[in-house]
């Protein structure tokens, strides 16, 4: 498959999502004032996976349900595993968001497993050292709230870097090569996003014996900051886009 550059001169990001709330959210924001479309592949659903990257700027990988070692369950998975290993041969950039980034992890010989407990809601990050010297996450603050909603963790891949950790995660955001970035948390998300994956997964929240509302109750104390950073952070991915 593949999708040439439109007459408008707007290139296309092949996005693959997995569950209807867990859209792009801030990432779309970032597309669009680069001049990139989103080209919204909905594997859950069943559409094709295609085999090549074709003349996609990048991939985008997005959150969900599923985990990565549920292949035969959701056979999909192990299209979308061949499309990143082509991207990465082909040094397009790649952003991978919670399960997107433990797919990446993956796709790098990494272990992706269950963790120790599910991490849900605000959380603290701290970002390493290396991430002072990345080209996006300098001048990001040491220490900030994020947002999260995952139950697996992975290693950190061989020959990638660490770029930011919480007290149950270690490996909560890192890059590979110059252009290759997994996030296991959530910088994308808006109010409305969280509220409805509060309502929408809330079975999940009573299992993990989590509090929906006060997750909900303390997004004006966090979500500003997480906005602004999210914002820098994907804009400077776009630009390696281009």
């Amino acid at each position: 498959m593949h999708w040439a550059l439109g007459e408008t001169g707007v290139r296309d990001v092949l996005v693959l999502q997995h569950v209807g709330c867990e859209t792009l959210g801030a990432i779309e924001t970032a597309l669009t004032a680069g001049g990139f479309r989103a080209r919204v592949i909905r594997s859950d659903l069943g559409e094709a996976v295609p085999d090549e990257p074709g003349d996609a700027a990048g991939l985008i990988v997005m959150g969900g349900p599923q985990s990565v070692y549920e292949q035969d369950q959701f056979p999909f998975l192990r299209a979308e595993i061949k499309l990143m290993e082509r991207a990465i041969k082909k040094e397009r950039p790649i952003l991978g968001t919670c399960l997107g980034a433990q797919l990446l992890a993956a796709v790098l010989g990494a272990n992706v497993r269950p963790g120790p407990s599910k991490e849900i809601g605000w959380h603290r990050l701290t970002r390493t050292a290396d991430a002072a010297r990345d080209a996006l996450w300098r001048d990001v603050p040491n220490t900030f709230e994020g947002f999260h909603w995952h139950g697996d963790i992975f290693d950190l891949p061989a020959g990638a870097t660490r770029l930011a950790s919480s007290e149950l995660t270690e490996n909560q955001a890192f890059r590979y090569g110059k252009n290759a970035y997994g996030f296991l948390f959530h910088m994308e998300v808006s109010a409305a996003m969280i509220r409805e994956w509060v309502a929408a997964f809330s079975a999940e929240l009573g299992r993990a014996k989590i509090d929906g509302a006060e997750i909900v109750a303390r997004i004006p104390e966090h979500l500003s900051q997480l906005e602004q950073i999210g914002a820098q952070v994907y804009g400077r991915f776009v630009k390696t886009l281009a």
